[in-house]
């Protein structure tokens, strides 16, 4: 029939669905598994009760979704479809986690990784600045700073600040000199022949 949509038959509860109700499976000629969305997903749990009770752990008790909604595994919350990210390799299409976990563990993950650190140990670093960047003293303390040589973390400083020493290549002299040009008394050559420089008297 002409405009209608592709189809495909489930093996689980037998029914002739849309293919956007079957998950992707590149190991199937279709590139689609055999089973729908909600025919996996009631397996997967069944089979996940099964093994968490044979283990001797606490099984995570069904919460009663309504549509267009899905329930958070890391915050417990239930939250729309839209406050979280697709996942094609998952049951429903959509991320077990929310948006909003996901940044959190994402910002713990590159601290742990870049840094070595936790947030709390990030926490105890800004804590005797008042949570300000220990430079400009105004803007809040965001950013970790370290030693691109050594890795050696230096302290949590603000975005500009933190930018700031790394354009000028981490180079003290480099930043005593900005200061000195900033107040006015940089050495400020006169060239006088090519090549020959007088110094200011």
């Amino acid at each position: 029939m002409a405009g209608r949509l592709p189809e495909k038959r489930c093996s689980g509860c037998e029914r002739v669905l849309p293919l956007a109700a079957f998950a992707r499976d590149r190991n199937r000629l279709d590139g689609l598994q055999v089973r729908c969305r909600e025919c996996v997903a009631e397996y997967g749990a069944a089979h996940y009760r099964r093994r968490r009770e044979a283990e001797g752990k606490a099984v995570r008790e069904k919460v009663d979704v309504p549509a267009g909604r899905k329930l958070c595994r890391t915050c417990g919350e239930v939250k729309p479809h839209r406050e979280r990210h697709r996942n094609s390799s998952a049951s429903d299409g959509l991320s077990t986690r929310c948006k909003a976990c996901r940044v959190v563990q994402g910002r713990q993950g590159h601290l742990k990784r870049q840094y070595g650190m936790t947030e709390a140990e990030r926490d105890e670093m800004v804590a005797p600045q008042m949570g300000l960047c220990v430079i400009c003293l105004k803007a809040p303390a965001v950013h970790v700073d370290h030693c691109h040589e050594t890795g050696r973390v230096r302290g949590v400083l603000c975005f500009n600040c933190n930018s700031a020493i790394g354009k000028l290549g981490d180079d003290p002299d480099a930043v005593r000199r900005a200061a000195a040009y900033l107040e006015g008394s940089s050495w400020k050559p006169t060239l006088v022949a090519p090549g020959v420089y007088q110094l200011p008297s």
